[in-house]
């Protein structure tokens, strides 16, 4: 069997890796991009850039009006299912280009699957979505604004979309062979694109969920009780970033495996004060 290279670092501890894991390598974060997603929308506001009530027509002309805001889309409750229609298996969103967006921009009010605010339904394409409405206002692509109003003012420089394939590392495969991942560096990028070393996402959670550097968490993070959170997953990466309301935190990637085990074991890390896992 394949191994499953392990990188867990905490408030508590040394940081942990196995398996050829490291810390300074980029990973896929999957879906912990929502959480940079989602703070550039609260920073360009507060930049006066644009309102988080705006709604998603005010950007992306080529919508029509859905009663669909900015807000609905980081908080999940846009109305949209949870992915683009048409995506496949294999590479599910390399079709998924600016193109395509832009196509089913004029079609949005007949792909949601109930009207907006009413109900919590994590949906990939509204982030999809909400990354092109960003760069609408910005008047700059999503990569560029997100250095802009988030990594350059908390500091963190190891998150990129296209990092150098050198610098990168994928899950191991039948006869030592790399996982190929999946395409995301197209439409889908701010739902799930970014990759990352784990030092970097650690740093992001430590400055904006613990220090809380650029304000209060954007609406993008989710929330259970004292604990605030994310997770991402591709199909060969996972990642559980956590921290408690008394500055505990733990980010935990692994390569291969499945993501409800390493979701669990931030879970319980955190649970235990931060002690390894065994």
């Amino acid at each position: 069997m394949p191994r499953t290279p392990l990188c867990v670092l905490s408030d508590t501890s040394p940081a942990r890796v196995g398996d050829g894991h490291a810390v300074d390598r980029f990973v896929e974060i999957g879906s912990f991009t929502k959480v940079l997603t989602g703070t550039a929308l609260t920073r360009m506001a507060a930049a006066g850039l644009l309102d988080v009530d705006d709604p998603v027509e005010r950007w992306l002309p080529a919508a029509p009006r859905t009663g669909i805001t900015l807000r609905h889309l980081a908080e999940h409750t846009s109305g949209l299912p949870r992915l683009p229609p048409g995506t496949g298996v294999r590479d599910p969103y390399a079709p998924f280009d600016g193109d395509a967006l832009h196509r089913l921009l004029g079609r949005l009010d007949g792909i949601t699957v109930r009207p907006p605010g009413q109900q919590e339904e994590y949906s990939n394409l509204g982030y999809a979505v909400l990354g092109a409405a960003l760069a609408g206002a910005a008047g700059a692509p999503y990569e560029e604004l997100l250095v802009d109003h988030v990594l350059r003012p908390l500091d963190v420089h190891e998150v990129s979309a296209r990092p150098d394939t050198r610098g990168r590392l994928l899950a191991p495969g039948f006869l030592g062979r790399d996982r190929r991942p999946w395409t995301m560096t197209g439409a889908i990028l701010p739902a799930g694109g970014l990759w990352a070393t784990p030092r970097a996402v650690a740093d992001l959670l430590v400055r904006l969920a613990v220090e809380r550097r650029l304000g209060d968490p954007a609406p993008s993070w989710q929330r259970t009780g004292a604990l605030l959170w994310h997770n991402g997953a591709t199909r060969h990466a996972s990642v559980f970033a956590g921290a408690t309301a008394d500055g505990r935190w733990v980010v935990v990637h692994r390569l291969g495996g499945r993501s409800d085990d390493t979701d669990r074991m931030g879970v319980d890390l955190l649970r235990s004060n931060g002690s390894q896992p065994s």
